[in-house]
């Protein structure tokens, strides 16, 4: 099983032994290391990955789900 985890204010944080990370056409980009980190903040130089650019921005990020969404957690 994969997780995601939305750190505050940084990346997507994706763990498991069977995660893949494709782009849009389906082709499938090499991720050796565990866990997969993916830029959030769209300043990444190594997209999808982040590569700690939001540290340096300032990047600030909504860090939980809108309340009484449909996807807030505890929802299903």
């Amino acid at each position: 099983m994969a997780t995601i985890k939305v750190l505050p204010n940084g990346p997507y944080q994706v763990e498991g032994d069977d995660v893949a990370v494709l782009d849009s056409s389906g082709a499938k980009y090499a991720t050796a290391r565990r866990p997969v980190y993916l830029c959030r903040c769209g300043g990444s130089k190594s997209r999808p990955f982040c590569d700690g650019t939001h540290a340096k921005i300032g990047f600030k990020a909504t860090e939980s789900a809108v309340s009484g969404g449909r996807d807030a957690p505890g929802k299903s």
